[in-house]
């Protein structure tokens, strides 16, 4: 077999069928490609990773997000993102019911958010021995029991926009609607304007967010 015809063997039959079938196996790839990139970078989040949530980003990316406004470009996105989450113990991002629709070297996405975050530690006594729970502690111990970890939690839909480059597929945009909240962020980090307290006599708003509220 010459070379000619060892590579259109390698190539495979050319037929409409066999090219439709091509196009499609490439999508499903991209579309793994993309959950995969989403997945890597938000428990990258969970683990307080900056970096390697910052490297799923695009140089000019944008991230919409109702209390911050817009911000432009990775280097901000990332410090926007690091001084907001960084002070809460305990994080979980979960992406849900996420839908990819390719065209060539560019991509969107759509999907729902769950956020958990710990706001506070749990606290308990330090001296003394600590008493089974449920049980009464003797003259002179400490109890183990003491106040349970506060949680702030949100959820809303994302819409994302994704390019493919030399680096493979990275985050242009993204746009986040929150459609609930529960519990009371006490870091006062991610809480729409309108859910959070008039004024800020305490002065330990976040500077975005005391910037959001002038």
């Amino acid at each position: 077999m010459t070379r000619a015809g060892k590579r259109g063997a390698e190539a495979g039959p050319s037929d409409p069928a066999y090219d439709r079938l091509v196009r499609r196996l490439r999508i499903l790839e991209d579309k793994e490609a993309l959950r995969t990139l989403l997945v890597r970078g938000w428990r990258a989040l969970d683990r307080k990773d900056w970096q390697t949530w910052s490297d799923c980003w695009a140089e000019d990316a944008v991230l919409e997000f109702g209390p911050w406004g817009e911000t432009r470009g990775k280097e901000a996105v990332r410090a926007k993102v690091e001084e907001a989450e960084a002070p809460y113990p305990g994080m979980q991002h979960h992406i849900l019911n996420m839908q990819f629709e390719v065209e060539e070297d560019r991509a969107s996405g759509i999907g729902y958010m769950w956020f958990v975050a710990l706001t506070a530690s749990s606290t308990a006594a330090t001296s003394g021995t600590a008493s089974a729970p449920g049980t009464a502690s003797a003259p002179g111990t400490a109890s183990t029991s003491g106040p349970a970890a506060a949680t702030y939690s949100m959820g809303g839909a994302y819409a994302w926009d994704f390019r493919r480059g030399p680096r493979g597929w990275l985050l242009v945009r993204q746009q986040l609607d929150v459609r609930w909240t529960g519990g009371e962020d006490s870091l006062r980090s991610f809480e729409p304007e309108i859910l959070l307290p008039a004024g800020d006599p305490s002065g330990q708003a976040p500077p975005h967010v005391r910037e959001h509220r002038s």
